[in-house]
């Protein structure tokens, strides 16, 4: 698979060598390519270096993990070239409780098939639990199929356990102030988590 990680951030870049390390074609995307291209010249994973237009355009599946305030102009900087692919929104914006960031950013790009996760928890977290039993829960939201489909295989890929936690509003649980947020879930404790989490929102 072709992933493009818009946000060369600490968890974007992250995400991006572990995709990498999965076999997937990866290409991580900056204002300032070169910059960054001087800085993946020392990983040991083979990553392209693109801008934003041109990973969007390559990619099969985006990544999406600007700073909240950058998102916006992410979006628009992928105009044309991110229609019908799968984007995962991995933000944790600051925004109204009645409405997700998820929502906010289909709503100015609906023409992608969005879907949230890799949100919940810390780098350090995921750094530490990756890959080992009990595996660490990564919750899904979407609305659509193909999104979802697409977010749980590279959640396995990369030694996760992908959960569904319900369509694009229930990503509420998910971001800043939810009650999944910040919250080291294992898979096997999952359902129950999501239950008590639904119980709140609700």
């Amino acid at each position: 698979m072709r992933i493009g990680v818009i946000g060369a951030g600490q968890l974007g870049g992250t995400l991006a060598r572990w995709c990498a390390e999965s076999g997937h074609d990866v290409a991580v995307t900056s204002r300032h390519p070169e910059r960054l291209r001087k800085q993946m010249d020392h990983e040991d994973v083979p990553l392209r270096v693109m801008a934003i237009p041109q990973a969007a355009a390559f990619a099969d599946v985006i990544i999406f993990s600007p700073n909240w305030s950058s998102a916006h102009e992410a979006v628009e900087m992928t105009r044309g070239v991110i229609a019908d692919k799968v984007v995962i929104d991995a933000t944790n914006p600051d925004v109204p409780e009645s409405v997700s960031g998820l929502e906010i950013l289909m709503d100015w790009a609906p023409e992608a098939h969005w879907a949230k996760a890799f949100n919940t928890v810390s780098t350090d977290v995921l750094s530490r639990r990756r890959g080992h039993d009990p595996l660490l829960t990564e919750y899904v939201c979407t609305d659509q199929r193909d999104a979802r489909e697409a977010t749980a295989q590279i959640i396995r890929d990369i030694g996760f356990a992908p959960v569904y936690a319900g369509g694009a509003h229930a990503a509420l649980l998910t971001e800043t102030g939810g009650p999944l947020r910040m919250r080291e879930v294992d898979v096997k404790d999952a359902t129950d988590a999501l239950a008590e989490a639904l119980a709140v929102l609700h």
